[in-house]
């Protein structure tokens, strides 16, 4: 994976995880302001991939990537 995939990948978490925020009610400026909503959403993204590099960590089997049999 080249660094604009990760780029398109880190962008598609983040649109995710936006849509998660404003459905569960985040757009209430009490409770999350606007501006606070998409740095939240790379927040999350960010810990995603991380967590994606871990070698413990379990990823999504659609987009991690699988050793090739030689």
């Amino acid at each position: 994976m080249n660094d604009q995939d990760k780029e398109y990948l880190r962008d598609l978490i983040a649109m995710f995880a936006m849509n998660g925020i404003i459905v569960r009610g985040g757009l209430h400026p009490e409770l999350m302001p606007e501006d606070c909503i998409s740095r939240r959403s790379y927040e999350l993204a960010d810990a995603m991939l991380k967590a994606r590099q871990s070698e413990e960590s379990i990823g999504l089997p659609a987009i991690k990537r699988k050793a090739r049999a030689r």
